[in-house]
């Protein structure tokens, strides 16, 4: 009788933590997901954005056998996620429909010949002959990304992962990881079910983001448009999103910000295709500052160094605004939201809501817009009152919200205001005492601005996103550890082997060129 084979132990993962990535340890979580999925078992894993869900399944997809298949909603952003893999040495694909038919027959064929670690495919895909073609694939992992998606009660409902219902069955019953950064009790109960994961291990993080300053802000009490385009001006020179409720809104936001100097691009569903790419690779390769948005724009996106997030009109929810403002500070560095408010934006969403046909679903979405106007209009700390909606207690953030550091809005306009009057800059100083002015770190620092730099050059040359490269706090960590060597940048957090041997020399001479 032939033994069952070995299941990995967790020392595999650490090796490809250490000597792939280039991290010394697991975020929180991270391990215990990685041990779940190494076991063969289902999981469901709830974890916020910028909590490194990627590598619970792209660790694993190293020291498995056969090929982890990601299910990812956004087809626009698979390129930038399988750039990234292969910039580590993975082997990995995309399948999808933005492949000629030729090539995308030759990656199939690959796929079922198990030449992949990684392959991402959109759900939508499912619905053809791709279904039946994948029963034959050596897949040893089904990763369900932004898995909130298949569960009516959720934020961001979509028809086509509803149809992933007995996939795990019909793909020979392979286990599933589910991977969501926002889902209430309810929901995670939903997403078990419809998935047909049985027994799955679990793991829920907190979704508490300290380094995510939130503040609210009534509209009437000031010039809307205006105030926003200071709030831009006090990130100068760094990426941001303005969120806004329609297309209109998005294109009227956009000229105004352009005409003042802002390098802003629109994103919303009535572009063309070919343009809105376009839109997001500009702000993906920081050839454009801020992208103003409807919420077509976002899931999934992978840029892990935007500093501020400004909704300019009210999210219909709490799992919508805080997915939205989740896309700010992935790296852990501290990033600003703004929320602009109204009892207008509640009734302006209120005529979405009658295409809801199911009564109880049109009600609760409806309670739901409520709460969160309840939730701007208050004044308890942000953080734990977008926590308690999660099912989290703690206690006041004390720093990182407006009602608990006593710095508003207004406060930072009239900084902003005075700094740019009494020296022609709109940086941060110390007379605002908020956490993100503690911070020591400003993106005109030179070495910094002369390692970002070159990893634009070095992007553009690759046709990738910046952040592919190395991200913002890697390149800090290069400024703080002053490396003169291969082997002491190897120590730097966030540099493993692949990237060493592409990107080394390159960023060991900028670094010697700032210490001259």
């Amino acid at each position: 009788m032939t033994p069952a084979p070995a299941i990995p132990d967790i020392g595999a993962a650490i090796d490809v933590l250490q000597n792939v990535f280039g991290y010394d340890t697991f975020r929180p979580g991270q391990q215990e997901v990685i041990e779940t999925v190494l076991e063969g078992r289902d999981c469901l894993a709830v974890m916020p954005t910028g909590a490194g869900k990627s590598l619970t399944f792209q660790i694993p997809a190293r020291i498995l056998p056969g090929t982890v298949l990601v299910l990812s909603p956004l087809i626009s952003l698979m390129k930038d996620q399988v750039d990234a893999l292969t910039s580590l040495g993975f082997t990995a694909a995309a399948i999808n429909s933005s492949l000629g038919r030729e090539e995308w027959l030759d990656k199939l064929h690959s796929l079922q010949r198990g030449e992949y670690e990684v392959a991402y495919i959109a759900p939508e895909a499912l619905d053809g002959r791709l279904k039946d073609v994948l029963s034959d694939c050596p897949i040893s992992v089904l990763v369900v990304d932004e898995a909130h998606c298949i569960s009516q009660w959720g934020h961001d409902f979509r028809p086509a992962y509803r149809r992933l219902r007995g996939l795990k069955q019909h793909l020979n019953d392979i286990p599933i990881l589910a991977l969501t950064a926002t889902a209430t009790t309810r929901v995670a109960r939903d997403i078990i079910r419809q998935l047909g994961m049985r027994r799955p291990g679990g793991y829920k993080g907190s979704f508490f983001r300290p380094n995510l300053f939130i503040r609210c802000r009534k509209k009437g009490e000031g010039n809307t448009r205006r105030e926003i385009l200071t709030l831009i001006r006090r990130h100068s020179g760094e990426s941001g999103i303005v969120y806004c409720l329609s297309r209109k809104t998005v294109e009227q936001t956009v000229d105004y910000l352009c005409r003042q100097g802002v390098r802003a691009v629109p994103y919303h569903a009535g572009m063309e295709k070919v343009e809105r790419t376009r839109q997001q690779d500009a702000f993906a390769r920081d050839d454009a500052d801020v992208i103003v948005a409807t919420v077509a724009f976002g899931m999934g996106i992978d840029k892990s160094n935007v500093r501020f997030v400004i909704h300019r009109d009210m999210p219909p929810n709490i799992e919508s605004w805080y997915q939205e403002i989740g896309r700010a500070g992935r790296d852990g560095l501290p990033s600003e939201c703004f929320l602009f408010y109204s009892w207008a934006d509640v009734i302006a969403r209120e005529r979405f809501l009658a295409e809801i046909e199911d009564e109880q679903l049109r009600r609760e979405k409806k309670q739901a817009m409520v709460r969160m106007f309840e939730l701007a209009d208050s004044s308890a700390c942000r953080h734990k009152r977008i926590l308690a909606y999660f099912d989290e207690t703690i206690e006041p953030c004390g720093e990182s919200c407006d009602m608990c550091s006593g710095v508003h809005t207004s406060d930072l306009l009239t900084q902003v205001a005075l700094e740019t009057k009494r020296s022609g800059r709109s940086r941060r100083t110390s007379a605002v005492k908020d956490n993100v002015a503690a911070s020591e770190r400003s993106p005109s620092d030179p070495a910094f601005q002369r390692l970002r730099a070159l990893r634009k050059m070095l992007a553009d040359q690759q046709r990738v996103p910046a952040y592919i490269v190395f991200g913002d706090q890697v390149l800090w960590n290069m400024i703080d550890r002053m490396p003169s060597t291969k082997a002491e940048l190897l120590e730097v957090s966030g540099v493993g082997p692949a990237k060493l041997d592409r990107y080394g020399e390159a960023f060991l001479a900028a670094l010697n060129a700032s210490q001259q």
